[in-house]
């Protein structure tokens, strides 16, 4: 099992900078929905960016941790337009 609280951090070491935001989805500690907001972001397709949110989630989606995971991304930019 994994808390918000690791998901958090690891990503922070990954996109350093970026806001993240972890909510445990269902209160199992398996389903998570996670929220960023990195200039990493900029120029990437979604699916990189996606991408460069799983990757350092690997061994914990891999080992099951994580059984689910909701993602959003945007870039600082696309977050203001969304009025945050």
């Amino acid at each position: 099992m994994i808390s918000p609280d690791e998901i958090k951090s690891t990503l922070k070491e990954a996109l350093p900078g970026s806001t993240i935001e972890v909510k445990d989805f269902t209160g199992g500690g398996d389903h998570f929905q996670v929220l960023v907001v990195s200039s990493s972001f900029e120029g990437k397709s979604l699916v990189e960016q996606h991408q460069m949110v799983y990757g350092p989630l690997r061994e914990a989606l891999g080992n099951e941790s994580i059984h689910a995971l909701a993602l959003k991304t945007y870039t600082p930019e696309q977050w203001r337009r969304l009025g945050s």
